[in-house]
């Protein structure tokens, strides 16, 4: 296991007193605040605004600008009826086949499917043996999360935690990080079955959005679960809208300021294409397994 300063540091930091000043900076509408900080962010992770639908000065804080839309058709979407798509920008972590409930985190490392899941184990039954893809978004990429399958929203935890960095050093230095860290897991009604996709908090990232409900509540000290299914019905009476159905590519989610993407599928539902590796990069809409 790696250890080093970076990683004791994180372990002795105030990580969600950070994260709340880093937020409360990240939604200024100063202008010279937010101008200053998105020119600065630009310049040192030259960050890519031809493909940006706004200028530069044109965002209201820098979480607006984080968030960024990109300009129509600067992510193609590959055919849904073939293959499953990229849900985000970013680079592959680790990929591969949920064995006996595990997933694998780093070499040599790994955690159970039912902690990420915040202890779902009936869940995270349906997961195993199936196939897992860990996406990690750097500061520099495109920080919206979109559907890798149409589907339906079945249900949502919400699992308070950590908030440890989540770039490659610290997945290697740091046991279970991604089953330590706050997170929201979102489960979709898919024709290839259920379908996880867990947006994972890390340091300084202020918050978790969906499309469907805006903006999580973050650091919070307690799970909370929203059936979908059972909250439409208890709601009907109220005319309360029906659970989200999402088409492939179609965004779900954003975080405010960088993370990583967890998917889960059932086994036998679909298959990574062999030319995917860990460290490979990926952009939202691209292919990345085929249909079974």
């Amino acid at each position: 296991m790696a250890t080093g300063p970076f990683i004791w540091l994180q372990h002795i930091a105030p990580q969600h007193a950070l994260s709340k000043l880093a937020g409360s900076l990240a939604s200024s509408r100063t202008p010279w605040i937010k101008n200053r900080l998105i020119r600065q962010f630009i310049s040192a992770y030259n960050v890519n605004m031809a493909e940006a639908a706004q200028g530069a000065s044109d965002y209201a804080s820098f979480n607006d600008f984080f968030t960024r839309a990109l300009k129509p058709g600067a992510r193609p979407i590959a055919d849904p009826q073939h293959s499953i798509v990229s849900p985000a920008d970013g680079a592959i972590s680790q990929l591969g086949r949920i064995d006996n409930g595990r997933i694998v985190q780093a070499k040599g490392q790994s955690y159970s499917a039912a902690e990420l899941l915040g202890g779902d184990e009936a869940l995270a039954a349906r997961f195993d043996g199936g196939a897992f893809m860990t996406i990690y978004l750097s500061p520099s990429d495109y920080h919206r999360v979109h559907m890798p399958v149409g589907g339906t929203l079945a249900s949502t935890t919400y699992i308070p935690g950590a908030l440890f960095s989540v770039n490659q050093q610290t997945a290697a230095g740091v046991p279970r990080l991604f089953a330590r860290n706050e997170r929201l897991s979102c489960v979709f009604d898919t024709d290839l079955g259920s379908v996880a996709s867990v947006m994972v908090g890390a340091m300084i990232v202020a918050s978790i959005e969906t499309v469907w409900s805006g903006r999580v509540a973050a650091h919070g000290k307690h799970i909370i679960h929203t059936d979908f299914d059972a909250k439409s019905q208890r709601d009907s009476a109220l005319s309360a809208e029906p659970a989200p159905m999402l088409a492939a590519g179609e965004e779900m989610g954003r975080f405010l300021l960088g993370s990583t993407v967890i998917l889960l599928f059932e086994p036998g539902r679909i298959e990574w294409l062999a030319e995917l590796a860990p460290t490979d990069k990926v952009r939202m809409g691209q292919a990345i397994a085929r249909r079974l």
